[in-house]
């Protein structure tokens, strides 16, 4: 497998907390290629499926109220206008970053229609499967899990529609759940999820287990700064009303160091982060090295 090797530094490099200091940035990556993230249109109605009709009682990472909050909101998973907007609008650049991260370390063929061909990967806190679709697409063989079961059942019915898609295996369980099942993948990938979770040091644990030697662990996440506060929440919950009000708290937040910390004690390995920067203008996000409010970190594991 490929290793990560730092490059020349930002300007600003030298400012970053000292466990930051091996980690390689936006600035210090090879230009990212095109990302296809199209998706059938079709809408998803009453369609039933006695697959969901059982119940889980597996047990969740994420606090009880964070449940309640995205059950309430998973028939919008799909709608790009809906609750959801901010994810759909910013998926090609998360997928741009995966996409580059994944196949330098693993090396693939980034130009290849399929450059996850003959890897595993799991998406924890897949939601509707906005992202698991993706990286199915890319040849990958995804597994995608959600301790909301709602979500799941979206995720499937949507699936479905697409022979490419509907091969994702969907599961409403939690990741300490496969970890017991001693489950392992290639990638883990958690974006926008552990800012939701009762335990980020306990999370983190399990995706480090789920991960194969070597393997790789994407997590994205939200700077606990006062301009995430400004941006975030005020912003993007109250005044644009871009999500509900209540989505995040705050407090939740984790700042990039204290991420890279419980990633090293998870026995995971940060070597590379970018920020994700909107532009207003446009409409549209894009990777960069301001990791004060939205980013995202590719880390490998160690042993």
């Amino acid at each position: 497998m490929a290793s990560s090797k730092l490059l020349s530094q930002p300007r600003w490099f030298q400012f970053l907390p000292r466990n930051l200091c091996n980690v390689r940035l936006f600035s210090d990556l090879p230009s990212q290629h095109p990302v296809s993230v199209s998706e059938p249109q079709n809408n998803i109605d009453s369609k039933s499926n006695n697959r969901f009709n059982k119940a889980s009682s597996t047990p969740s990472s994420l606090k009880e109220p964070e449940l309640a909050k995205f059950s309430a909101i998973a028939d919008t998973w799909w709608d790009s206008e809906g609750p959801f907007k901010p994810l759909h609008n910013m998926n090609p650049t998360r997928l741009a970053f995966i996409r580059s991260t994944l196949c330098r370390h693993f090396g693939k063929d980034p130009l290849s229609a399929t450059p996850f061909e003959g890897l595993k990967i799991i998406d924890v806190g897949c939601g509707g499967g906005i992202l698991s679709e993706p990286l199915a697409r890319m040849g990958a063989t995804v597994t995608g899990i959600d301790a909301v079961e709602k979500n799941i059942k979206i995720a499937r019915l949507h699936a479905d529609l697409d022979p490419t898609t509907s091969t994702i295996e969907y599961c409403c369980t939690t990741a300490e759940k496969l970890v017991d099942e001693q489950r392992k993948f290639d990638a883990v990938i958690a974006l926008e999820v552990i800012e939701h979770v009762a335990d980020p040091a306990e999370f983190c644990k399990s995706l480090g287990a789920l991960t194969v030697h070597e393997g790789a662990t994407v997590v994205s996440t939200i700077n606990r700064s006062m301009r995430s506060y400004a941006t975030a929440i005020i912003a993007a919950e109250y005044l644009l009303q871009w999500l509900p009000k209540g989505t995040h708290q705050w407090s939740s937040f984790l700042t990039p160091e204290e991420l890279t910390m419980i990633l090293k004690r998870a026995s995971i390995d940060v070597k590379e982060m970018a920020g994700f920067v909107y532009n207003p203008l446009t409409g549209r996000w894009s990777l960069s090295d301001d990791i004060s409010v939205n980013f995202i970190g590719f880390s490998t594991k160690e042993n």
